[in-house]
């Protein structure tokens, strides 16, 4: 008898859909901003027409339902690689290099996630991977102590190594290892109340800095947040504290536009979770741990690189200005980065014409009409003031740095805005996780392009792009 192999989306689905049920117990507060999410979403799709025309377009409710993408953080390069092996399982490849060195983190990260526009729209769910950089331990009788420790730990259970080796064999996996297959990964990701260090061993960690204590001080990567999708991510923020969580301070991402860009983000500040610690005579000695989160998120249009030039201009010249400025009667960070970002487009048509975001193009239902009487010799621009061809904005499906960075900080204890000099090492990132990450801009590129390619070859056999 033949098995047959469920698809990698199906996996991911049930992955996302299993790792949602785990954190929702493991962190109750994270059932209660799941709740505010809905309600907004309920209530904006209601009221707005615009936006229930494109939830409907990008797969219904149920989808937009699913979380987003969670984070976890793991020790060493072994561990980076066997995840990536684990994740191409359900789909989900390393895009992107992030350095988060600027931030003042010891780590650099990636996004594993869907890259095919298909399979982004029946679940989207990515991981943003952060590895830890040993070298970053300026202590080094507590580098070796962090290394010593981090090698003696398997963060993959046995039997999910040989349902990964089996998918990577047999190109997938039947119905039934794919549900032990997911049941085996979760263990990878679940909370741990022991730590395996004793206090003063995670005092010191934690005194280098609080994301080496998280990282090195347990038995796996837990999973340290979850993040649904928000429709209004400003009325979202407002409900949290009406509903007894603490949001951080401020919403991380550009300032709110009539044409969303890139990535908003906030979060319910991490709990203070009760942790034992093992000393030297195996008694636990209880202890305090602040790591986990919940998160939300409101995506906007993908940039291209002339878009996040300019982007990452304004943002900097907010940064700038905001710390040359601290009189009671000076401007707000916030302020000052909305009056920056006057200079950036907050106008579809523009954005497009000024090559600063990237589009999907398709034929409106009239174009569909000409299409189907024996196509048009027109360019781009032309069919599109027609009527013929529509633009739609492409979701940005990534992260941001300097963002990832200040939702970290607020969930550590830690105060620190400065930016550091870049200490990127990509190579040697991609050497640890043993494949080359993709260029997410070449990503969006080449979807933009198969989308003209397709309009035209419907409407213009001959077909020419101005």
């Amino acid at each position: 008898m033949v098995q047959t192999h469920v698809s990698s989306d199906h996996i991911r689905q049930h992955f996302t859909a299993a790792m949602s049920k785990m954190y929702r117990e493991e962190v109750p507060a994270y059932a209660d901003l799941v709740d505010i999410v809905d309600d907004v979403n309920s209530e904006t799709i209601a009221q707005n027409s615009e936006v229930r025309n494109k939830i409907e377009a990008e797969g219904g409710i149920s989808t937009l339902n699913a979380e987003r993408h969670g984070a976890i953080r793991v020790g060493k390069p072994e561990e980076l690689h066997i995840l990536r092996r684990a994740f191409a399982v359900m789909g989900m490849f390393p895009v992107g290099y992030y350095d988060l060195s600027v931030a003042g983190l010891p780590v650099h990260s990636t996004a594993f996630r869907p890259i095919k526009a298909d399979a982004l729209a029946k679940n989207p769910f990515r991981i943003f991977t952060s590895l830890l950089r040993l070298d970053h331990i300026a202590d080094e009788k507590l580098r070796n102590i962090a290394g010593d420790i981090l090698s003696k730990r398997q963060i993959v259970t046995n039997r999910a190594i040989e349902l990964i080796e089996q998918a990577e064999i047999k190109s997938g996996l039947s119905h039934s290892q794919a549900e032990e297959f997911v049941s085996e990964l979760l263990e990878t990701f679940r909370w741990h109340s022991k730590a395996c260090v004793d206090v003063s061993t995670y005092k010191s960690l934690k005194d280098q800095h609080p994301l080496i204590a998280d990282i090195v001080s347990f038995a796996g990567p837990h999973i340290n947040h979850l993040t649904p999708r928000v429709l209004d991510i400003d009325e979202a923020q407002r409900r949290m504290p009406l509903r007894g969580l603490n949001p951080k301070d401020s919403i991380e991402g550009p300032p709110l536009r009539k044409c969303p860009i890139l990535l908003r983000q906030t979060a319910f500040k991490a709990l203070n979770e009760a942790v034992k610690f093992a000393d030297e005579n195996d008694e636990d000695t209880m202890g305090k741990h602040t790591a986990r989160f919940g998160e939300i998120e409101q995506r906007g249009i993908a940039l291209t690189p002339k878009g996040r030039a300019l982007y990452d201009e304004l943002l900097a010249n907010a940064k700038n200005k905001s710390s040359q400025t601290d009189t009671p009667e000076s401007k707000s960070y916030f302020d000052i980065l909305k009056d920056e970002f006057q200079a950036f487009p907050d106008d579809w048509d523009v954005m497009r014409k000024e090559g600063l975001a990237y589009f999907y193009y398709q034929l409106t239902q009239a174009g569909k009409v000409d299409a189907n009487s024996g196509g048009l010799r027109q360019s781009l621009e032309a069919l599109i003031s027609d009527g013929l061809v529509e633009a739609i904005p492409i979701t940005y499906q990534d992260f941001l740095p300097v963002s990832a960075a200040g939702i970290f900080r607020s969930n550590l204890s830690s105060n620190d805005e400065k930016l550091y000099a870049s200490d990127a090492n990509q190579a040697q990132f991609e050497e640890d996780l043993g494949a080359t990450v993709q260029d997410p801009f070449a990503l969006y590129e080449m979807q933009q392009n198969h989308s003209i390619e397709k309009c035209l070859k419907m409407l213009n056999p001959v077909g020419c792009i101005d």
